[in-house]
Formats: C-alpha cells, sequence, structure tokens
C-alpha cells in the first residue's frame, strides 16, 4: 500500500517554484550590494576618503578604532532598511521574511570569506550581521503582515459603505414602523403622529356598532 506524502510546512521554501526562488534570491543579493555600494560610496566621498571594493567586500574594512569602520557599520545597518523594502517589494509574505534574509546574510558571509580569502574573525563584523538580519527580519516581518492584514477594497470607499449602512438602516426603521402600523387592531397612532384613532367594526346596513 503506497504511503501518502506529507504536505510540506505552510511558509516553507517548497511553496515556491525553486527557479522564482532562486530569481529572488538574486536580485535581493544585486539589490543589496548595489545600494549598500552607492551608500558606501557617497559616505566615502564626504569624508574625504578614497573608495574601494574593501570597503564593501573585505571585512577588515570593518574595525571598531577606526571612523571608517563605524561608518561602515552605521551604513550597512542603513542597508538593512533597504533590505526590509526589497523583500516587502519582491516577497510580500511575512512567513518567508526569514528565510530570505538569512539566506541574503549568508551568502554575503561567503562572498566576503572568497575576497577576503578568510573566515571573517572580527567579532565587530559577526555582531553586525546578527544586528542586520534581527533588524531585515523584523521589520520585513512587520511590513508584510501590515500588507497582509490591510482590508480588501472591493471599488467603493469607506464614505459610501457608511452611506449605505445608514440608508440600510434607515429603511429599516421605515419598515418597522409601516409593520407596527398595519397590526394595530384596536387603539393606534396615525402616520403623521397627529392622533389617535380607534376601528370599530362596520355593519351591512353601514352604521357603526
Amino acid at each position: 500500500m503506497a504511503r501518502r506524502r506529507r504536505p510540506p510546512r505552510p511558509g516553507a521554501l517548497t511553496e515556491l517554484p525553486p527557479l522564482k526562488i532562486l530569481t529572488q534570491i538574486v536580485l535581493l543579493q544585486v539589490v543589496w550590494y548595489a545600494v549598500g555600494t552607492l551608500l558606501i560610496l557617497f559616505t566615502a566621498l564626504v569624508a574625504g576618503k578614497k573608495f574601494s571594493f574593501d570597503l564593501v567586500l573585505s571585512w577588515r574594512s570593518l574595525r571598531g578604532d577606526t571612523t571608517v569602520g563605524w561608518m561602515l557599520g552605521l551604513v550597512w545597518l542603513l542597508n538593512s532598511v533597504v533590505g526590509a523594502v526589497s523583500i516587502l517589494l519582491l516577497i510580500s509574505r511575512s512567513k518567508l521574511v526569514p528565510d530570505f534574509a538569512l539566506t541574503l546574510h549568508f551568502i554575503h558571509l561567503v562572498v566576503v570569506s572568497a575576497y577576503s580569502k578568510s573566515v571573517p574573525q572580527n567579532m565587530l563584523w559577526w555582531a553586525l550581521q546578527v544586528a542586520s538580519a534581527a533588524m531585515m527580519t523584523s521589520l520585513g516581518v512587520w511590513s508584510c503582515q501590515y500588507r497582509e492584514l490591510r482590508p480588501i477594497n472591493f471599488g467603493g470607499s469607506a464614505q459610501n459603505t457608511t452611506g449605505e449602512s445608514s440608508m440600510a438602516a434607515s429603511t429599516n426603521e421605515a419598515g418597522d414602523g409601516e409593520q407596527e402600523y398595519g397590526r394595530g387592531r384596536g387603539r393606534g397612532r396615525g402616520r403623521d403622529g397627529a392622533g389617535e384613532y380607534e376601528m370599530v367594526g362596520m355593519k351591512a346596513d353601514g352604521e357603526a356598532t
């Protein structure tokens, strides 16, 4: 007897086609490096420093005893906000945000290690990666959840919906008044509220009883 396969875990990367996952990861990585390079280039020019790709891809440039090292740390934290926005635009699913954010930083670790020809040995670099991944994950999850929980508008505005509700309530009140008026068997009040009326029986010859 054939065994039934278990359904994939909700929110897992297996829910998406492999080619789409690869495309999204490449786009996220390209945007992250492009924006980070531009921010570092702008900051270096403003500070009067010479720009080189060591500032972007070498872990040795991120040091706690130099102004350039702290400047790079702040720039990479700012770039994490850009990464969260990129995840919101490209992924738009809160359950997949941690997977993509951690994958992005893991690829960055591989690239930095290959460029520097050694695994990063600076504690500040590792602390920055943890802070960057946490910031990107938290901002990405919050923004995606905010987008997922927004009310869906089917072509009408909130004012139109409120007006229709008020009109329906008025119609219901008017209908209830007419039903009360029509159900009266003895004494009651007229529609115009001018006074009370009394229903009397009529004989066949037209005289009131």
